[in-house]
């Protein structure tokens, strides 16, 4: 199992992501406030601003504070954890 960092010491599975958006449009805000409301949000921002919404195929969506660019190159270039200062 490759885990990828998306922020503050959280770590998610690689092989679960299907998407990686930004929490900009309206839909995918209806997907937050949906997963909000059916107990499948996991927010792993820390309290700062959402700047990146990941997909999962077990339709959990996590919040992640980090940018959407910095999560996909973790997961396209090291299939490990990451040990990068996310702050």
């Amino acid at each position: 199992m490759k885990l990828i960092s998306v922020g503050f010491g959280n770590t998610v599975s690689a092989e679960r992501i299907i998407a990686i958006v930004t929490p900009d449009s309206s839909p995918i805000r209806r997907i937050i406030q949906e997963a909000k409301d059916s107990g499948m949000l996991i927010d792993a921002s820390c309290g700062r601003r959402t700047r990146a919404v990941i997909i999962t195929d077990s339709d959990h969506i996590i919040l992640s504070a980090l940018q959407p660019e910095t999560i996909s190159n973790r997961v396209v270039s090291k299939g490990g954890i990451v040990d990068e200062d996310d702050r």
